[in-house]
C-alpha cells in the first residue's frame, strides 16, 4: 500500500514548491544464491530496464495473482546427447527396434532371449 505525503513551502517570493513523498509499506525478503545465480539474474533484469528487486517483486505478485509456478527448460542438448539422439534415429529408420511389449516381463523375457531379433530381422 502506498501512502503520500504532500509538504507545501510557500517561498518569499510567492513560489511554492509542492513535495510528494511516496512511502511504501514494504518487507525485506532474504534469500541464499549461488554469486553466479545473481550476477545472471542481475544480468537479465538490468537488460529488462529493471532492477533485481522489482524483477523478484513483479514475479511474486504474479505468483499471487495466478497462483503458477513456471519454468522453463530453454536449455540446449549437450553434444553428447544429440550425437545418441541422431544414432537412435539411425537405429529406428533401418528397423532394429525392439518390438512393443505390453508388459515389463515380455520385454525382459525378450532381452534375456539369446534368438531375440530387431524389428528388420537382425539379432540383437
Amino acid at each position: 500500500m502506498l501512502e503520500f505525503i504532500t509538504t507545501v513551502l510557500l517561498l518569499d517570493c510567492g513560489i511554492y514548491f509542492v513535495y510528494t513523498i511516496f512511502i511504501m509499506n514494504t518487507a525485506v525478503i532474504n534469500i541464499k544464491t549461488e554469486v553466479s545465480t545473481k550476477k545472471q539474474a542481475q544480468k537479465i533484469a538490468s537488460g529488462l530496464g529493471i532492477s533485481l528487486s522489482s524483477f523478484i517483486n513483479a514475479y511474486l505478485k504474479e505468483l499471487i495473482k495466478t497462483k503458477r509456478v513456471e519454468f522453463s527448460l530453454g536449455e540446449t542438448p549437450s553434444p553428447y546427447l544429440i550425437k545418441v539422439l541422431k544414432q537412435a534415429e539411425k537405429n529406428l529408420k533401418e528397423g532394429k527396434g525392439s518390438p512393443v511389449f505390453d508388459n515389463a516381463e515380455d520385454a525382459i523375457a525378450w532381452l534375456d532371449d539369446p534368438k531375440a531379433k530387431y524389428q528388420n530381422g537382425d539379432r540383437v
